[in-house]
């Protein structure tokens, strides 16, 4: 049995510094020195075991039994939905079918930019609303491959894009999470952190521009993120406080989709002429467009039936197997098991088996032929090799330092800035995202915490919670696991370190604006918006 040292040095602030130090590594080694990514996680992990063993007292064993839970989770469901789609990548390929995808899209325009916003931020957020863990991800970076872009900035403009919608990713997961480690309503958080993240999600498509063209990007096509952007937040707020926050994400992708078509079609009319003259895509048959998205149709209808209730999701439901991890026992300071010592193996509803039965069912309708179809699955499997040693080492390393309490060093250290706990607090959720990949786990580490320490110094638990939520989605474009999740499907497999230079300033800059929001609803200047 280990019972979590939250201050072994005896000093918040070093205890943090100490605690930090793992992550300080493995981005260090990734960003600076430019080491491969398996190389860099394995350093950190090795950090993160020293330091958990040396400087916490945790037993050997505990460290190891941890760590091994932890590259378990990253295996499974991590890389398997990687496998899932990454073939079915490779059998639209084989297919002929992937090509469409662009030629679609660039039949609303002829412009790249204008494309990327289209797929990596409206297409990936309606992905999001169903299926996290990097799976908008894995599909919008092949997609903008296929339309032509670089294959690092097709990779970070994909994992930036995909920081808008996590908040409510499957089905509202985040919130449910943190609905239940706070003990708060999930609708009020739901609702608080829509007044956020509506906010910080205007933002996305501006530095998806940037990111694409610099400032002749925001220069020329500055309207189509601005539809972008205000779509999609209007969707986000509405959804989120007068609907049912599980939706948000489908409703926001779509309003953010109906925005700009609407803004592009009254442009076409305006210019009359001028927008005839632009490249547009020839005019394709309507039998290739729906079996070239019939993938998305299938993941969507797959997902939708094993959330939504009914006869088929509680089949799926009953299926979850959770099991205490073998030979590991911790308890937080106070006494209480440590609930990430519990593994859940949800085998059927996984989003990597929906994706396994959407690449069944794709190769039958593309009529691959069974020998292709398995040669495509190899390589697949061969070319996310590396990047599952990655994310096993990534995800061992935030289990270490999860359950040997080095997380709660951190935010014992935050909890202890008082008044300036609103200013900082979503770097919290933005360091557990970056760490776990998952905002879902991110509430689940931090969110207890937080609203802790909010009720220490008077704040309100709702805004501190909600702060950590919204403050964690831009964590996901850094987040390790999804950087090698993006440079994996367009094969560009360590050189994630490149990815994250192009991305991380953006990144701190949106967060930022986060905190300095959060503050101000801390304050009377805007604390009508706190429910």
């Amino acid at each position: 049995m280990y019972r979590q040292v939250p201050d072994p040095l005896g000093h918040p602030a070093l205890a943090a510094l100490l605690a930090a130090t793992p992550l300080l590594v493995l981005l260090a080694l990734l960003g600076l020195v430019r080491l491969k990514s398996h190389w860099a996680a394995l350093a950190g992990l090795a950090t993160a075991f020293l330091i958990a063993t040396a400087g916490y007292g945790m037993p050997l064993g505990q460290a190891a039994d941890g760590a091994l839970e932890g590259a378990a989770f990253g295996l499974f469901p991590i890389v398997w939905i990687i496998l899932g789609a990454v073939w079915i990548n490779r059998l639209q390929r084989a297919s002929g079918h992937f090509d469409v995808i662009g030629r679609t899209f660039s039949s609303l325009s002829g412009d790249v930019r204008i494309q990327a916003v289209l797929i990596a931020f409206c297409f990936g957020a309606m992905i999001e609303s169903l299926s996290g863990f990097g799976t908008p991800i894995a599909v919008t970076s092949l997609i903008l491959l296929g339309l032509g872009l670089d294959p690092l900035k097709a990779a970070a403009v994909a994992a930036f894009a995909n920081t808008a919608p996590a908040a409510f990713g499957s089905v509202g997961n985040p919130i449910q999470t943190l609905a239940k480690v706070t003990s708060l309503p999930g609708a009020d958080l739901g609702a608080m952190v829509g007044r956020q993240s509506a906010v910080i999600a205007a933002l996305v498509p501006f530095v998806l521009l940037l990111l694409l063209d610099g400032r002749r990007g925001l220069r020329e096509v500055w309207p189509v993120a601005l539809a972008a952007g205000t779509g999609f937040a209007v969707g986000q707020f509405l959804c989120s406080n007068y609907l049912t926050y599980q939706l948000t994400d489908l409703v926001a992708s779509l309003t953010s989709l109906t925005s700009v078509v609407v803004l592009l079609r009254i442009r076409a009319r305006r210019h009359g002429r001028a927008a005839e003259a632009e490249p547009r895509a020839a005019r394709l048959p309507r039998r290739d467009t729906v079996l070239a998205f019939l993938p998305y149709a299938i993941i969507t209808a797959l997902f939708t039936l094993v959330s939504y209730g009914g006869p088929l999701a509680r089949f799926v439901k009953d299926q979850d197997v959770s099991f205490p991890w073998p030979g590991l026992h911790v308890t937080s300071a106070s006494g209480r098991p440590v609930a990430v010592t519990t593994f859940d193996f949800g085998w059927l509803g996984a989003a990597g088996t929906l994706l396994l039965a959407t690449g069944v069912l794709t190769a039958l309708i593309l009529r691959v032929p069974v020998r292709r179809a398995l040669r495509c699955y190899l390589d697949a499997l061969h070319q996310i090799r590396w990047a599952a040693l990655t994310i096993a080492c990534v995800l061992a390393l935030s289990y270490l330092m999860n359950l040997s309490g080095m997380a709660v060093s951190i935010g014992t250290w935050l909890a202890g800035l008082g008044g300036a706990f609103a200013l900082f607090s979503g770097f919290t959720g933005w360091f557990g995202v970056a760490l776990t990949g998952s905002d879902t786990s991110s509430n689940a580490l931090f969110g207890a915490m937080q609203v802790s320490a909010a009720q220490r110094i008077g704040l309100s638990p709702l805004l501190a919670a909600a702060t950590t939520s919204t403050g964690g989605v831009q964590g996901k474009a850094v987040a390790m696991q999804n950087l090698v999740i993006a440079a994996s499907a367009v094969g560009t497999y360590g050189r994630e370190g490149e990815v994250l230079r192009r991305i991380i300033g953006w990144s701190l800059a949106v967060l930022a604006v986060l905190c300095l929001l959060a503050w101000l609803q801390s304050t009377p200047v805007l604390g009508w918006m706190v429910p």
